[in-house]
């Protein structure tokens, strides 16, 4: 199992990029969040995945540990290939998947292309209780998260915003500091309304 790389980046795209280390050159898969994590420097670092088929090699780099950690356990969800969990993890940040996964947010996750209903629910069924112990989240903060959003969300409608427009500000707002109360959330949202 190769565990990371790091070496002289040889080229970037989107999609993969080209590490150089001792002279040999590693194609490696990304998603768009590591990319958006390179920096066009000359060395870098990739904690990597090697995917082992009969008539393939694969190996995926992830900018962070945690991401590479949030791929794996989407691995482990039948239904989900290695192309289906780095097109999650371009489309949402690993926080945001471990958040989703956590508070059973199917929406979030059935917004992800090539990702129905089904394979949503069984995402967050399989996960759910991994994400909560791995990450030592408290299944009451979660819902204290959600009355605070939902709380939120009434407020800003009685003032007189769309539900659906609101929603994607303040789910904006939760994801960047979930511990802010109701309050707190209400004022961020009003700065981005």
């Amino acid at each position: 199992m190769i565990h990371h790389l790091n070496g002289k980046l040889v080229e970037k795209n989107p999609t993969h990029v080209i590490i150089e280390c001792a002279g040999v050159g590693y194609f490696v898969n990304i998603s768009l969040h590591t990319f958006s994590n390179i920096k066009d420097q000359e060395n870098i670092n990739l904690y990597t995945h090697l995917q082992v088929k009969e008539d393939s090699h694969t190996l995926f780099g992830f900018a962070e540990r945690s991401e590479r950690e949030i791929f794996r356990l989407l691995l482990s969800v039948s239904g989900i290939g290695a192309s289906t969990a780095r097109t999650m993890l371009s489309s949402l940040s690993p926080v945001q998947t471990r958040d989703a996964i956590a508070n059973g947010d199917v929406a979030t996750i059935q917004g992800i292309k090539g990702i129905g209903a089904k394979t949503a629910q069984r995402v967050i069924l399989d996960l759910r209780d991994k994400v909560l112990k791995v990450y030592d989240i408290d299944e009451v903060s979660i819902n204290s998260n959600n009355t605070n959003k939902e709380e939120a969300l009434s407020a800003l409608e009685v003032l007189g915003f769309v539900r659906r427009q609101a929603e994607k500000v303040v789910d904006k707002v939760v994801s960047q500091d979930p511990s802010l109360s109701v309050e707190n959330i209400i004022k961020h949202a009003l700065k981005n309304l």
